[in-house]
């Protein structure tokens, strides 16, 4: 995986600030509740986190607009295919983010991400993971990230991709 110039880390950290300043305001006006502003900075704290480890997002909150349910962000490692669940908090609690991926949340992502690699433009469907991103927007103090990889799979619940 080749490193980021310098030229684009400094781009990206200004997009990065950019889009904290534009969030913020919307925050100050009351345009959005306080639940759906901080799932929307941690998944753009994902994003750029994604960004700097060398990934190519292709996809944020993607859907397929007949069925409930969303996809945070959609990532390419290489030839691999990233389905990324993005869980934000603004505190450190008992229970940990990762752990509101339950059982109906992953088979929503298994389901939707078959839809998505079905409409590809490919002979041959890409090996997919499934990863989870634990972001902790802590008042006061540095974005925490906790990244699992590979997170859970296709066979989880006996089902077949």
């Amino acid at each position: 995986m080749a490193a980021m110039n310098w030229v684009s880390r400094i781009a990206l950290h200004g997009v990065e600030r950019g889009l904290a300043g534009l969030d913020r305001m919307a925050g100050r006006r009351g345009l959005q509740p306080a639940h759906l502003a901080t799932g929307l900075q941690g998944e753009d704290a994902a994003y750029f986190f994604l960004r700097r480890k060398g990934y190519t997002v292709v996809a944020r909150r993607w859907s397929p607009g007949h069925q409930p349910g969303d996809l945070d962000l959609i990532a390419w490692q290489g030839e691999l295919l990233c389905i990324v669940e993005v869980k934000s908090r603004t505190a450190h609690d008992m229970t940990p983010a990762e752990a509101a991926v339950d059982t109906h949340k992953r088979k929503m992502m298994r389901r939707l991400a078959r839809q998505y690699v079905r409409q590809l433009p490919m002979d041959v469907p890409p090996q997919v993971r499934f990863d989870v991103i634990s972001v902790y927007l802590v008042p006061g103090q540095p974005k925490e990230f906790v990244y699992f990889e590979g997170a859970f799979g296709w066979g989880e619940m006996g089902e077949r991709f």
